[in-house]
């Protein structure tokens, strides 16, 4: 399934991408994911650990960086994964391109590509759309922080590093934005000649 979002960060371009450079800088901005290996050439390991309803998943797989350009700030990374049970396997292809808005601003676009098989699969579009929204707007808060950190000259380790991805919390938003998509659906003022 393919998956679109977008947030701000208020940072200027470059900054931004100097910190996406890191791996294990943004890794650490990922609610849920531990970093547990480097294995070089751009490629890593790591464990992401999600609560999807009642099923709490955890896999563990690499992740290799494989485009980066400095000129475009346009980073691609491919992701595989198996769930630690034996309930499900995940493979991934996530772009980032980060465009300024102007001299302190930076709008970071996210476009993935998700396959999901096993567990995880059971779960509709609408509700893994849903999940990774609220893990990406998560996400975005933790890279504020530490890009704040940065600037001030204070060490970025103490200044935001993930939570765990609560299945709670995660699974009030979501459900948030699920509601939120239905009233409108059947709420939204009749307009003729609309379909």
């Amino acid at each position: 399934m393919r998956i679109s979002d977008e947030f701000e960060v208020d940072q200027s371009v470059d900054a931004v991408w100097a910190f996406f450079e890191k791996i294990p800088q943004v890794a650490a901005c990922l609610p849920g994911t531990t970093l547990t290996g480097e294995l070089g050439d751009d490629r890593y390991r790591g464990e992401v650990a999600i609560r999807m309803g009642p099923v709490r998943l955890q896999f563990d797989g690499v992740a290799q960086v494989v485009e980066r350009d400095d000129a475009t700030k346009r980073m691609v990374v491919d992701a595989q994964g198996a769930e630690q049970k034996g309930r499900g396997q995940a493979t991934m292809s996530m772009s980032v391109r980060l465009v300024p808005q102007g001299a302190q601003r930076t709008t970071a676009t996210i476009d993935m590509d998700l396959q999901l098989s096993g567990a995880a699969a059971q779960y509709g579009r609408g509700m893994v759309s849903d999940v990774t929204s609220v893990l990406i707007r998560q996400f975005a808060g933790t890279v504020q922080q530490r890009l704040g950190a940065i600037q001030r000259g204070e060490d970025p380790e103490r200044a935001g590093v993930a939570s765990p991805a609560s299945g709670l919390a995660i699974g009030m938003q979501a459900t948030k934005m699920a509601l939120t998509r239905v009233f409108r659906r059947f709420f939204m003022p009749y307009q003729p000649g609309r379909v």
